[in-house]
């Protein structure tokens, strides 16, 4: 038994059952432990949520890192943004229920731990929002409340899209990034 399939099933119950109804002797059934074998590989189930927590935030830090690096005008990067961000938080569902749902039942401790961690993301979105705006493309003069907006709308899609649904996790990217690339508003030809 390795930590990671620790993990891997911890996530699976949390998002099923929240991180205060999950028990150690949960994780430790679902990976075939006894209990205090349990301990061996986590010291605790706040230990958990923050490996939880870190690994899904360095695995989205990793592929929207891929998509910045990109020699891109901000308007197609933002849109490659969202949709490797979204596919990420479809691929990895139970990690990212966690990282989304479960982080405020971080103990205060582990909480300032992960603040940055958490923040250095968020700032890689202000960062490409900036980008558009110090190029011309964008006009939102908010960087950070812009970057948080768009981050609220793709995370609470983990709530209520479906892999058998109508649209593809591809298409709902795609119609995010033109919600916030144009607006609700509709223009005249002539403009």
């Amino acid at each position: 038994m390795t930590r990671d399939q620790i993990l891997e099933a911890a996530a699976q119950i949390f998002r099923q059952k929240g991180f205060h109804a999950a028990s150690m002797q949960d994780i430790a059934e679902a990976v075939n432990l006894q209990k205090a074998s349990l301990y061996h590989h986590v010291s605790s189930k706040q230990d958990i949520l923050l490996a939880l927590l870190d690994q899904a935030l360095d695995l989205l830090t990793e592929r929207l890192m891929t998509v910045l690096k990109q020699d891109l005008p901000a308007d197609e990067k933002l849109r490659a943004a969202v949709r490797c961000y979204l596919e990420a938080l479809a691929e990895r569902s139970d990690l990212a229920s966690v990282m989304i749902l479960e982080y405020r039942s971080l103990d205060p401790e582990s909480l300032a731990r992960h603040v940055p961690r958490r923040d250095r993301f968020e700032r890689l979105w202000r960062d490409l929002v900036k980008e558009g705006f110090d190029s011309g493309e964008f006009c939102a003069t908010d960087p950070a409340m812009t970057a948080r907006s768009l981050l609220g709308v793709m995370n609470w899609t983990i709530t209520w899209y479906r892999p058998n649904g109508p649209l593809t996790i591809q298409q709902i990217a795609d119609q995010i990034a033109s919600l916030f690339l144009t607006g609700l508003l509709c223009r005249s030809r002539d403009n």
